[in-house]
């Protein structure tokens, strides 16, 4: 399906008059498309400058695309395991041009809708991939777009390894959002986030799937007790992985893939996804001639999210840190409120919440445990696992795992980390009690509806308050 391109007219002004916009924002993803909105809600003139589609990678590349293949996903586990609940079904097959077509649609109603804002809001875009050639200035098209403020928002690519050529048989996460067909087998290089969520779908559309990883546990950023039991969950699903041991090499043959690791271990599939992290867009961009400090491709900036010349700010992904788009959602509206001179208070980032969406989901926020002990000492720490067992909407959807939650001892709760079928949804409320330094006596006092797995977070809390219900102390 083809994406809507907004005609030049409905958007794009030629001459500009000399005008000085408040903002220019170079780069409509995420990070760039929530400065410029909010900026023009602020009652700020903004210019928005952007080669590709507006939404950038998240919208067309990423969390959307990837998430509507994940619930095609689940989809196909329902009917596969429907005999488990009275529910005799047959999976016929997986029609890839159905799936692919369902995605299209939801990101085109979503571009639509956010073409609808960015217009509505009277926000000045450019078409064209744009250049920063002076502290207050923006190229683009040939044309010289002028802003009291330049808020940087170039995005991410994804990375590949030195000596590993895409193309063929090796892919990306961009070229496997586009495949027309379930691959036989695939080798996913990279177990974090990207990796075990392209693991998860093409397991569950019926491949055979072996994970390479060179860290000692998948989505290794997330507590070890939630890598561990992730790590269980896919065994049992039959996912293979590899833990360990660096990969040395990948040869394209007739009929796949060979790669080989440094152990001298060898795997062979139709596929290889590299998944090993996104790359900041900066290079050639301009910025290096500005002044602006840049380490390992990051854009280096300060609290207040300001690169240190001249008025000129830096969100999203090009910014060390959390490759989320909800972290440049939230660093977008910073930077347009203190352009502003709302004076906004700074992103506290250990309190950005963290979801995998595969199958079981990982939902996290705040400090985990090895980390708390790290920050306020080893023996100053509580840790509770409630297992989700003992909650009655997580036997009624047939999925097992835990809640883990690490305190401050006689402190606030520090950490929320999850596991299990949908944990995501409840990352609201993880998200709230870290932020907000709840203590487990704050949360227990709350009343939680009967039966939801929301529930099972106010019965850890009351259990670390020490009064569990469905528990064992």
């Amino acid at each position: 399906m083809n994406h809507h391109t907004p005609a030049p007219e409905e958007f794009h002004v030629a001459d500009t008059n000399g005008t000085v916009f408040d903002i220019v924002v170079l780069g409509g993803g995420s990070g760039g498309y929530a400065t410029a909105l909010r900026g023009a809600e602020l009652g700020l003139s903004v210019a928005l400058v952007e080669g590709g589609k507006l939404g950038g990678t998240c919208l067309h590349n990423g969390c959307i695309p990837t998430k509507a293949l994940l619930h095609a996903a689940e989809v196909a586990d329902s009917a596969r395991e429907g005999a488990n609940f009275g529910v005799h079904t047959t999976l016929d097959h997986i029609d890839m041009g159905g799936v692919n077509k369902y995605k299209e649609n939801v990101i085109a109603r979503l571009y639509k809708g956010l073409q609808g804002l960015i217009k509505s809001r009277k926000i000045t875009v450019f078409e064209g991939w744009g250049k920063l050639v002076a502290p207050d200035a923006v190229e683009v098209n040939g044309e010289r777009v002028t802003g009291r403020h330049i808020v940087l928002g170039t995005g991410s690519y994804a990375r590949s390894l030195p000596g590993l050529e895409i193309g063929g048989n090796i892919i990306t996460s961009d070229q496997a959002l586009q495949l027309d067909r379930v691959p036989r087998s695939v080798i996913v290089l990279g177990g974090g986030v990207i990796g075990s969520e392209f693991a998860s779908v093409w397991k569950s559309f019926g491949a055979d799937v072996t994970i390479i990883e060179a860290l000692p546990h998948l989505v290794a950023n997330e507590d070890e007790s939630l890598s561990k039991a992730f790590e269980r969950a896919f065994r049992k699903r039959g996912i293979a992985f590899n833990l360990g041991v660096r990969f040395q090499g990948a040869t394209q043959t007739d009929d796949g893939v060979h790669v080989t690791l440094e152990d001298g271990k060898t795997f062979d599939a139709e596929l290889l996804l590299v998944a090993v992290g996104r790359g900041p867009n900066t290079a050639n961009l301009g910025y290096e001639e500005q002044g602006i400090r840049i380490d390992r491709g990051f854009v280096l900036v300060n609290e207040r999210l300001h690169t240190g010349v001249g008025n000129i700010y830096a969100v999203g992904d090009i910014v060390p840190g959390l490759q989320l788009a909800h972290r440049g959602f939230a660093q977008g509206i910073f930077v347009a409120e203190e352009i502003a001179g709302l004076n906004p208070a700074p992103i506290i980032e250990s309190g950005i919440p963290r979801v995998t969406y595969s199958e079981p989901e990982i939902g996290s926020v705040g400090l985990t445990e090895a980390k708390a002990r790290e920050v306020h000492g080893t023996d100053n720490v509580e840790v509770l696992e409630y297992n989700l067992g003992g909650n009655g909407k997580s036997q009624i959807l047939a999925t097992a795992g835990f809640i883990k939650l690490v305190r401050q001892k006689d402190g606030p709760v520090v950490g929320v980390h999850m596991i299990g079928a949908r944990v995501g949804e409840l990352i609201g409320e993880g998200q709230l009690i870290v932020n907000w330094e709840a203590y487990p006596e704050d949360v227990a006092a709350l009343v939680h509806a009967h039966p939801t797995q929301n529930e099972a977070l106010g019965e850890a809390h009351l259990a670390l308050a020490g009064k569990p219900l469905h528990a064992h102390n």
